[in-house]
């Protein structure tokens, strides 16, 4: 793999006032192949591929957008035509793409998934270049465009688990996240391990699903409320943990567990369901939502996205 040479360099600054939430972490293309029929290994049916922004921090930063909110994406970004088109995909649905940073050397990343009737059957994420990128894509933070070490940014992130575990473990220390309001996901089970650092964040809270939560845990949890009062027990202050159609869990330091379940739909995709939920929940909060009725929005939201309502 190719590493940042010193030609790489920070896109302009696109945008004059400050965003609303900063969205960190992987933006790349989805290119997604779906078959309304149940899928095992080695099937081969007809189906249609479609190529779409994606990646934890897009898939939430879009969902923001939805709601009216502002986003800026803090990401590495290739300085290629694929990385062009998803700069310009994203500014058009109205995302600040200022503060990201782009580079001559590593290409745009992408994501690729087969999902059938029975949901998900095999993904591969190449989100390489962002792991190369580093701290480089932090630089808004401590330059003063966002905030410096004197005035840390003091408002809403959504951090994503495609960023390297040595990077999430800087960020967890670091004076320039100790103020904000860090809203924390992993990219998928296979990387849910590098939110450890985070688990104990005064500022954190984790959106899980219950088998990541079980990776954090090292256990295996039979529904969302055991996982949501496994992770307080060992030391989160705030955990959303999901469980597919099962009930849901929001569990907080000193004031317990609640759940909810999602209202039944017919499943027609997957790929993003759970970026979905952790934005309408950020969203339903930032409005003034107590637990429960955040809770609620935020599983009514996911339950439309895959159901594929277009008005979600």
């Amino acid at each position: 793999m190719r590493s940042c040479a010193a030609r790489a360099s920070i896109a302009p600054k696109g945008m004059t006032t400050h965003p609303d939430i900063l969205c960190i972490g992987s933006v790349l293309w989805d290119i997604i192949g779906r078959a309304p029929y149940h899928m095992r290994a080695g099937s081969d049916v007809p189906g249609r591929i479609t190529r779409l922004p994606g990646g934890v921090a897009m898939n939430i930063a879009m969902t923001l957008t939805r709601f009216g909110l502002r986003p800026a994406i803090l990401t590495a970004i290739g300085r290629d035509a694929p990385g062009d088109d998803l700069i310009h995909a994203a500014e058009l649905m109205g995302i600040d793409c200022g503060y990201l940073y782009r580079s001559d050397d590593l290409p745009t990343d992408r994501y690729m998934a087969i999902e059938g009737a029975n949901g998900l059957i095999a993904a591969v994420a190449d989100a390489h270049s962002l792991e190369a990128a580093g701290d480089k894509i932090l630089r808004p933070l401590g330059d003063g465009r966002l905030g410096d070490m004197g005035t840390p940014w003091a408002g809403l992130v959504a951090l994503d688990g495609n960023l390297t575990q040595h990077l999430l473990a800087e960020i967890a220390r670091s004076p320039l996240f100790a103020q904000a309001d860090l809203r924390v996901a992993p990219a998928s089970p296979g990387k849910a391990d590098r939110l450890a650092p985070l688990l104990t964040h005064q500022g954190a809270t984790l959106y899980v699903n219950c088998e990541e939560a079980g990776i954090l845990c090292q256990q295996d949890f039979d529904g969302a409320e055991a996982a949501a009062e496994a992770l307080l027990a060992r030391g989160a202050q705030r955990v959303l943990v999901t469980n597919g159609s099962q009930a849901a869990a929001d569990g907080q330091k000193d004031h317990g567990v609640l759940t909810a379940t999602p209202p039944p739909v017919l499943v027609t995709r997957v790929t993003g369901a759970g970026d979905t939920f952790m934005a309408a929940h950020i969203v339903a909060e930032r409005e003034g939502a107590e637990r429960p009725e955040a809770l609620s929005r935020a599983l009514d939201a996911a339950a439309r996205y895959v159901s594929g309502d277009k008005h979600r």
